[in-house]
């Protein structure tokens, strides 16, 4: 028999077993500028509403909305302002996100070729564009929000507080990078976010009102018993894919962390609101900003910290290979910022990378930073058009990297992730299209418009089998052949 001693000790000695971390539902919805630009160098032919409707008049014609899910399972809408919007379908892989975030930006392409197409044959002048950014030409603000489904717990306001500093000084990596326009004495200059500026509160249930980094409203699209929606609305849009990876695996993993134990309640900031701004208009990260204790930490400091404890954790955790990549860069960015060096990072990261493409296109020209030549092409950078954007010219040349490739991106647009709900969604509405029923559907709910079957309720966004939906679908072939047997020969 052991003794006292040896036992203490082998256990003293045992390594915990790994696991993975947390599964987790995460979505992005993404609203897009547009604008129709003449073609003869004239006025704009159709304002940002006219063009929209000209935008969506395909998928209205389909759906017979302006608000429609898609056979990946995402949904597709004309969100208020005229701005189109892409939600991604529920993932589970950051892998499958990337894939739907770009499936996004390909939809938002096929959709301006064609009005654009439609406009010519009508003789109308113009080309619409869709700019995957945060500002209008007046200064306007409108959204990329972030979803990350997380277990109702008493605790779920401390836990949106205390991720406010995260959220706060994360723009000096995932920021998408901005020329701030120049004001009386002060020049143009070069920030890291589109976005920080336009925020107005730190945890909020207030949207377009006062702008938060946290929305709270409790709208989980999934059992309430269960779950809440953790409503990130403060990130910039993102071009880079190493810039959306970052931003959503951070949080990911962030969000296990406090999960299970960890606390980030020493790093509260003393004054939000003003940190976010300090922080986005210091390229060196090395602002000093107060936090509620009295002490002062810079945005680099505070990243830092976040990331060294989230590490210290991921050490018991089986990570994939995008996960660990995620760590990979919030280090090397870190190390850019606080070095002064963002071409280490520039294959990476948006705003790096748009800021190596300004500064080289200025020191070749002797452009200013006012100069509008630059604002055309720090727009440019944001264009998803195939022939107007810059992503896939800086992505062939490799200037900016791929994490997952164009096949599976295109793939995503009619291929819902197959492991949550928005397979049985995508499926579902795929069946529908091909079989032409009338389908209902929205984040929890599928209705078959028959006035015989049972609309189903899906309130597990982790299930991708449910056979009240193959139930659903067998509905829909057998309506197809009572219909055919009902219909004259040869129709």
């Amino acid at each position: 028999r052991p003794s006292c001693r040896a036992s203490s000790r082998r256990a003293a000695n045992r390594v915990p077993r790994s696991r993975r971390p947390a599964r987790r539902i995460i979505g992005v919805e993404t609203e897009y500028g547009i604008t129709c630009a003449s073609t003869t160098g004239g006025a704009p032919p159709l304002d940002a509403d006219h063009a929209a409707r000209e935008l969506f008049e395909p998928v209205v014609r389909l759906g017979r909305s302006s608000n429609v899910f898609t056979r990946g399972g995402a949904r597709l809408y004309l969100d208020v302002g005229s701005h189109p919007e892409f939600a991604t379908a529920e993932c589970d892989e950051l892998a499958d996100l990337l894939a739907q975030d770009r499936a996004g930006e390909l939809t938002m392409a096929d959709l301006a070729e064609q009005a654009t197409a439609r406009l010519a044959r009508r003789g109308v002048p113009g080309r619409i564009h869709l700019l995957k950014n945060n500002l209008d030409a007046e200064g306007s603000g409108f959204g990329c929000h972030e979803n990350y489904l997380v277990h109702r717990r008493g605790d779920f306001w401390n836990d949106a507080r205390t991720l406010v500093p995260h959220l706060v000084t994360r723009q000096i990596l995932v920021g998408a990078g901005h020329i701030l326009p120049g004001e009386g004495s002060v020049p143009a200059r070069y920030v890291f976010s589109q976005r920080a500026d336009q925020m107005e509160d730190a945890v909020s249930s207030a949207t377009t009102r006062s702008r938060p980094l946290i929305n709270t409203r409790d709208e989980p699209h999934a059992d309430a018993e269960l779950y809440r929606r953790m409503h990130v609305i403060v990130g910039d849009s993102n071009i880079a894919q190493g810039s959306t990876l970052l931003k959503v695996g951070a949080m990911d993993l962030l969000l296990d962390y406090l999960e299970e134990g960890g606390s980030l309640a020493d790093l509260q900031l003393a004054i939000p609101m003003r940190a976010i701004r300090d922080t986005c208009h210091d390229l060196t990260g090395a602002v000093a900003l107060e936090l509620a204790d009295g002490r002062t930490m810079t945005p680099v400091d505070l990243q830092t910290e976040h990331l060294a404890r989230v590490s210290e954790h991921a050490r018991n955790l089986d990570l994939t290979d995008l996960q660990r990549r995620v760590l990979d860069l919030w280090e090397r960015g870190l190390e850019a910022v606080g070095s002064g060096r963002p071409q280490d990072v520039a294959e990476d990261l948006d705003w790096a990378a748009k800021h190596q493409l300004l500064t080289r296109y200025a020191e070749r020209t002797g452009a200013g930073l006012d100069d509008p030549r630059l604002a055309r092409l720090a727009l440019a950078y944001h264009d998803v058009s195939p022939s107007e954007g810059l992503r896939p010219r800086l992505e062939r040349a490799g200037l900016l990297r791929r994490l997952v490739d164009d096949d599976a991106c295109r793939a995503a647009v009619s291929t819902p992730p197959a492991t949550t709900r928005a397979h049985l969604r995508g499926t579902a509405i795929g069946r529908a299209q091909d079989l032409r029923r009338d389908l209902s559907a929205d984040w929890v709910n599928l209705r078959l418009d028959d006035g015989r079957t049972r609309p189903v309720a899906l309130r597990d966004p982790f299930s991708a089998v449910d056979e009240r939906v193959d139930a659903l679908m067998e509905a829909m072939d057998a309506s197809d052949e009572t219909l055919a047997t009902d219909l004259p020969a040869g129709v």
